[in-house]
C-alpha cells in the first residue's frame, strides 16, 4: 500500500476459514512471533477469495487497488466523523 513516509508498507490479504473470525490483531500478533519487524504487515484486509488470472496467479496490481480504495474510504469515514 502506498505510504508517505516510506513509499511503500506492507498490507496481509487474508481469507478466513468458514466459521471463524477474523481478528487483526491476532494475525499481526502471529506474525510479529515468527516474523522479523520490517516484515510484518501493518494492514489486514479480509477478503472472499483471491483475484485470479487464467493461468491461476493471484492478481496483485487488483489487490494492491482493493487495499488503496479500502483506505481511502476508511480515511473519509475518520475524517465525516471528526
Amino acid at each position: 500500500m502506498p505510504d508517505e513516509r516510506f513509499g511503500e508498507e506492507l498490507a496481509a490479504f487474508v481469507i478466513a476459514v468458514p466459521g471463524t473470525e477474523l481478528n487483526a490483531e491476532e494475525i499481526t500478533g502471529f506474525c510479529r512471533q515468527r516474523l522479523a519487524r520490517f516484515k510484518v504487515p501493518r494492514y489486514v484486509l479480509a477478503v472472499d477469495e483471491f483475484p485470479m488470472t487464467v493461468t491461476g496467479k493471484i492478481q496483485k496490481f487488483v489487490l494492491r487497488q482493493q487495499a488503496v480504495t479500502a483506505r481511502s474510504l476508511e480515511a473519509a469515514d475518520a475524517i465525516g466523523t471528526a
